[in-house]
């Protein structure tokens, strides 16, 4: 922290950040944010999830930011100091595609360093109705005490 800054403005300051240098494309930006073993989850089969790594993560908005136009913008932020976590609502806008798209994000920081660790993407839009399982790819949802099969009182 500098100065006077509380942790929860640190949190609010990284992030905000952190979207400064994706809409820039600014990849040294953007890695200053992020831990270097940082993880990206996504919901399944979007931009080929999860990206691990801050550099990893860098390079995809970068791309992102040429490819598509990407410009993203915060639209609600809520930090919980006491569990180094926030969670984010944003919109995306592709201009390339005339797409927006909108979702939210969870957002753990590294204990030691204060910097993101983790991400994980929430889409708003429809249900993929081909697939059992709508979660983040790649996220060991048992390992971290998600509920997970349904409780036995959830009727079929």
């Amino acid at each position: 922290m500098t100065g006077n800054e509380s942790k929860s403005a640190r949190m609010e300051r990284l992030i905000r950040t952190y979207f400064e240098g994706c809409n820039e494309a600014n990849f040294e930006k953007m890695t200053s944010c992020l831990t270097p073993d940082a993880i990206h989850y996504f919901p399944p089969d979007m931009y080929d999830g999860p990206w691990h790594g801050g550099a990893t993560i860098a390079r995809g908005w970068q791309a992102a930011v040429e490819k598509l136009g990407s410009y993203w913008v915060i639209d609600r932020l809520i930090t919980d100091t006491e569990r180094g976590e926030a969670v984010i609502e944003w919109s995306h806008y592709k201009t390339k595609l005339g797409v927006t798209l909108r979702g939210a994000e969870w957002y753990e920081f590294d204990d030691e360093t204060g910097l993101i660790s983790e991400l994980r993407a929430y889409y708003s839009s429809p249900q993929d109705k081909s697939l059992q399982r709508l979660e983040l790819a790649g996220m060991d949802y048992e390992g971290r005490g998600y509920s997970t099969p349904p409780p036995s009182g959830a009727r079929g």
